[in-house]
Parts: structure tokens; sequence; C-alpha cells
């Protein structure tokens, strides 16, 4: 590792030990970083330089900003973190808020100041907010007003978080207050490329979270890999978009992507179907960002608004249904971009072009990534066995001191905790996560499978399936299942699903438990959260 610019060392003291890594592999020519590197001063000072000042970098429903002006203001934030919070280096600084844009030159100003970026959720309570700064070690926070309620606590009761300032308030104590006085000059702090420029907390689908580490040239590799092989993203594109900024495929889809090519990106902090369209519309967006239930709810909704600006549509968080990608493809004649990635991971490593589409397939590895389907042992498994996924390339798996490590690190790959198959050409075919995986009287059952064959059905608008224990079979399929009409529900109509799946499917993997139910659990980005269905289970 080079030299570090972290007067603090917590983060690389927190490093896993080096032989519990995984393999990074940089095979492109773009993937050739210097030693050196602050990765905000690239996306931001960098695009400046090279003319892009007086672009449109940032749009909100009220107004925009250009990428002058929001380098000004990240360095009058960075200024305000080493003079008046004192910071130094390697500190970690917690970020709160909604997607704005105080929220993203927070975030830009914390790395260029070389501090740790630790961004949260909105929807975090003070228990998992607690959680995180003990385990960080975050000493500062920067937190939009209307979200202090639940981090407030915190600071006269954490060892750790003693600094905390406001933005999006204005008042005499905010973090505006302090900028008035700042010349908008920063001395970028000269980290080194594998300096730890972020801790990542993964979303909790198993209701643990965990915290990953990654370094300035991740941030970077996560840029110059999934956009430049697959979006092929310009400087006319304007981005969009659900995923919070907290959240990697946020943070990549509508913050780093379009900076990194001199693009402008919406920031709307509360988007529902109707008000994603609207955006769309409103704004003329070209790529939009955003998981499977938007855009299957999106879908029937599409022909009362004018997309006709919108290009690329890119699905990540959980597995893409066919029947929401056929469902959204009717409606807009756009092929939606599918993809597989991981907090882990940093971003997306499996995916496809618009043109490269194969049906039922997540996709084929990018450029800059490998990847092939194992056994439990590692064995790599021929073309249609199913097996575990495991994923190499310039970025990987560091947990902050957590023992899951070798969980996910196995002889120098990652395991992403994924059940797939691989066809002969090399496309990457979904089955289920591998703990999510049903035997039922000796037979392996994907839950997306029957959730797909589920889906198809005209009174389905979302379903979710998971392992019922069974004292004869060891496990039944369950199904919960969201109506589109709510007073439809009932015997009959569970009767009808389970022979509409029998019909559709091998008909053991029918749900034999059919429950419907208002709604489904998931976390702020979207993600089904199966393990609290699987609690539920357990408790009755």
């Amino acid at each position: 590792m080079h030299r570090s610019a972290h007067l603090d060392s917590f983060a690389r003291d927190h490093l896993p030990p080096a032989e519990r890594w995984p393999l990074l592999r940089f095979d492109l020519p773009e993937l050739e970083y210097p030693e050196r590197m602050n990765c905000a001063v690239e996306l931001l000072d960098r695009m400046v330089e090279r003319g892009c000042g007086e672009r449109i970098a940032l749009i909100t429903p009220e107004a925009s900003c250009t990428y002058r002006q929001l380098l000004v203001r990240a360095n009058r934030i960075a200024q305000v973190l080493v003079e008046d919070l004192k910071l130094v280096p390697g500190n970690r600084v917690l970020l709160r808020g909604p997607n704005n844009p105080m929220m993203a030159a927070c975030w830009l100003a914390v790395i260029k100041a070389g501090c740790v970026a630790v961004a949260t959720m909105p929807l975090l309570r003070t228990k998992e907010l607690r959680q995180i700064v003990d385990r960080a070690e975050v000493g500062a926070a920067l937190c939009d007003a209307r979200l202090l309620e639940e981090l407030q606590p915190l600071l006269g009761d954490s060892r750790f978080l003693k600094r905390l300032l406001a933005f999006n308030d204005g008042g005499a104590d905010s973090l505006e207050a302090l900028l008035e006085n700042k010349s908008g000059e920063f001395a970028n702090v000269d980290s080194a490329a594998d300096d730890v420029a972020l801790i990542a907390f993964t979303s909790g689908t198993t209701g643990q979270p965990k915290g990953t580490l990654h370094f300035h040239r991740d941030v970077l590799a996560m840029c110059d890999c999934f956009p430049r092989s697959i979006l092929k993203s310009t400087p006319d594109d304007i981005f969009c978009g659900t995923p919070p900024l907290a959240f990697t495929f946020g943070l990549g889809g509508l913050l780093c992507f379009p900076l990194r090519v001199g693009a402008a990106t919406v920031l709307v902090e509360k988007l529902l179907p109707e008000t994603l369209l609207a955006t769309i519309q409103a704004t003329r967006a070209t790529i939009c960002f955003t998981a499977p239930t938007f855009w299957r709810l999106m879908a029937p909704l599409a022909k009362d608004y004018d997309l006709s600006s919108l290009k690329k549509c890119v699905s990540a968080g959980e597995a893409l249904p066919d029947a929401t990608r056929q469902l959204w493809k009717r409606a807009t004649g756009i092929e939606i971009i599918d993809g597989i990635g991981a907090t882990e991971m940093m971003h997306i490593f499996i995916s496809h072009t618009p043109e490269s589409v194969r049906r039922g397939a997540t996709g084929h590895v990018i450029s800059g990534y490998r990847a092939r389907v194992v056994d439990g042992e590692g064995r790599e498994l021929p073309p249609g066995e199913v097996g575990l996924l495991a994923v190499q390339g310039p970025t990987g798996c560091r947990y902050l001191a957590d023992e899951r490590q070798t969980q996910y690190v196995k002889a120098g790959w990652n395991f992403t905790g994924d059940s797939y198959k691989m066809d002969a050409d090399g496309y990457f075919f979904y089955q289920a996560r591998a703990d999510d995986m049903i035997i039922s009287a000796g037979y392996n059952i994907a839950g997306p499978e029957v959730e797909e064959a589920l889906l198809r059905h005209p009174q389905v608008l979302e379903c979710a399936v998971v392992g019922q224990p069974d004292a004869e079979r060891g496990q039944v399929v369950a199904a919960y299942v969201v109506l589109r009409d709510a007073a439809a529900a009932g015997a009959e109509l569970a009767r009808q699903l389970q022979d509409f799946v029998k019909n559709a499917i091998a008909p053991y993997k029918y749900p034999r438990s059919l429950e419907f139910v208002a709604s489904l659990p998931r976390t702020e980005t979207g993600k089904l959260q199966r393990f609290r269905l699987r609690a539920q289970q357990d408790r009755s």
C-alpha cells in the first residue's frame, strides 16, 4: 500500500488482513490509476479544469447549479470541516440527508478534505445510527435539518460523535452560516489512491448490515467500468432516479457517473412512480436508475407522460423479473438494462447493453471484471449447472473489522451470496440468493422463478416467495402476494394463482401456502427483505 495521507489511521488499521482480500485485477488501460489521487478532485475539480465549469451539474425541481458553483460549495464545506470542526484526514464524517445538492456537495467536500464519508439512509433510526457511529467511530456529522431528530440523541450519548452541523437550515448555527465567510478555495488533500474514501454500510436485506471500505481508486473504477462499457454516457446525458446517494447504486448512478463525463444529474428528495415519470418529462432526462418494483409500477402509467427523451433505463438492487422487463418494453419500447452489483463490490459487475439482452439473463460480465459459477468447494461448474457466483475485478470486498470477510472472500474470489447458472455464451441467469433456495422434498426450488410465474398473472402487483418449514417436506413454497385489486383476495383467487403457477413452471414448484398482503417489507433502496417474512413464519 502507498504512503497514506490519513493522520487518523483508523480506517487503514481496520482493513482486513491482506491475505483475506480478494485478488484485485486492473486489466483495462483506464484502470491504471496513479499512486496518488483524490477521487472527488478527479470528479469535480478536473472537470472544471477541462472546461465544464459552466455546464449544469445538478438539477432539482426548484433550481440548478453549474460545475463551478458545485465546486465552490464543496470547497467551502471542506474549509468548514478543517477550519471550524478541526477534522484531519482519515476522520470519519457521517452524512445524513435525502438526495439534494447539499448532500452531494457534503459528500464531495468530505472526500476533498481527505476524510472518510459514512453516508446513511434517511429512514434509519437512532438505534441503527448508533451502530454505524460506534462501528466506524464517527466523530462528526453533517445532517439535513429535517433529519436531526434521530441523530441528535447520539451527540451527548455516544463515545465518538462530538460534532454535528445541520444543513438546509439557514439558522445561526447551521452549516450554511459557516459557509458565508469561506473563500471557496481549498487545498485538496493529496490522498493515496488506496486511502479509504468511504465506508458504505450494506442495506440490511439480512438484518445485519456490514461496513465496507472503499478506496479513492474504487470510486473511479466504478465510473470507468459499467458506465463506459454499458451506458456509454456522454456530457449531454441527464441522469435521474430513485436510489439514495447513501447507497452505492445511487452514489454511482446519480452523482459519480454523471460527474465523470461532465453530464447533469437530477436530484429529487422523494419520488413515487408518478413523480419519477413527471421528473423525466420535465427535465428531459435520458438515463434513469431505479429498482424493479418501480419499473413495474410505472409501466401502466407511462402512456400519460412524454418520455421521448429517455434512452437508457437501468434496473438493479434486486433481480429484474422478465415479466417486469416485458411490461416496461411494451409500454415504452425501451429495453431495461439489468445489472447485479453489491455494496461490497461498489457497483454493477454483470450487465448487458440494450442490444445484447438475453431473455431471463442478468447479462454478461462487464469489461474489467471476471465471473464464474462454482460449487461449494470453489470448483468451476460447466454451463447450465446452478452454483455460487464468484467475481473478481478492480473492486472487492473489504469489511470493516468483520469476521464475515472470510465468508465473502475465498481463494481470492468475491462470493456474492447469489446462486446463478451460466450458459455456453457466458450469459448469467439468476436463480436466487444462496440462502433463499427452497429445498422441498429433495427438490431445489428458486424462489424468484416462482415469483416470476406469479407476476405474469394480471391480478398480481407484487409478490415474494420464501421457504416455509414443513414436517413432511422439510420446506414448502410460501408466497406473499400484493394484488392490484385487494377486494379480489380470497380462497378462490388463491387456488387460481396456484393453478396458474402449476401451468407456467414445473408443478412441484407451486406455492402450497399463499397469503394476500397489503405490502411487502423492503429496505429503503427497494430490496425485498425476505428474512422478515421468514421471521414472521417463525412467530406464527
